[in-house]
């Protein structure tokens, strides 16, 4: 069937974080992030497509124009197809093997970039301070490309659960121990922090180990790497010492 215009004013509304936490709904944009999405565990609530043909498995389908895509997309240039998925319920973290905690990662890009690293490196838990980008914006959705089915991220008092925590707690700073020489194990938390302020001051003390990827430039004069980047070299290091 046709798509109607509120059914289209309800999508394009799921752009905001209030309305996304209020219908409980998210939106996937492209055919692969969607056919990732409809082959997990994440239940499918709408399909829209310009081409009733698309997705032959899905009975029930939206048909729209290319203007109506426009309306409800959050990219510069609308794809033929999207969906709209429920969010679900938090499950509970799993604290054996290596966990990934974000302090403040605020930048949707980058959440997104380092959900894609953790599954690349196997890593399926990922805790976030309440501060940290959320999980279901649009650009951390595009980000993740599929990741998002694959691994496990939960919001919490940060400071509370690295409290609790049993196993050693490796926090990234400008200075410590060279990530090239320590003794990194197979469980362990890794704090990863604020792009412009670093990990803050309550979960350093939390911190029981402190690692930093060396300088190798002769100037010495960039200030920090992103922190997707330093993510991608502190978990390929943790990864490297198990193979």
């Amino acid at each position: 069937m046709n798509i109607t215009k509120n059914q289209v004013k309800n999508i394009a509304s799921l752009k905001q974080k209030k309305y996304r936490l209020q219908n409980k709904q998210f939106v996937v944009e492209g055919k692969k992030g969607i056919e990732e999405l409809i082959d997990s565990t994440f239940e499918l609530q709408h399909l829209v497509v310009s081409n009733s043909n698309d997705f032959p498995k899905v009975k029930n389908k939206w048909i729209a124009k290319s203007e109506d895509f426009s309306k409800m997309s959050n990219l510069t240039t609308a794809p033929d197809c999207l969906a709209v998925f429920k969010i679900p319920s938090e499950p509970n973290i799993d604290t054996n093997g290596l966990i990934v905690a974000l302090d403040s990662v605020r930048d949707p890009g980058n959440l997104g970039t380092i959900i894609r690293l953790c599954d690349w490196f196997g890593i399926r838990q990922i805790v976030c301070s309440k501060e940290t980008a959320e999980l279901y914006n649009p650009k951390v959705v595009q980000a993740t490309m599929g990741s998002i089915t694959r691994v496990q991220v939960n919001y919490l008092d940060l400071e509370m659960f690295l409290n609790d925590y049993s196993h050693p707690i490796y926090g990234t700073f400008m200075n410590g121990e060279t990530i090239y020489t320590e003794s990194l194990p197979e469980n362990a938390c890794i704090i990863m922090g604020n792009e412009a302020n670093g990990i803050s001051p309550e979960i350093e003390k939390l911190s029981t180990h402190r690692l930093t990827i060396p300088r190798f430039g002769i100037n010495q004069k960039t200030e920090s790497l992103n922190v997707a980047t330093a993510t991608a070299i502190v978990l390929s290091e943790f990864r490297r010492r198990l193979v």
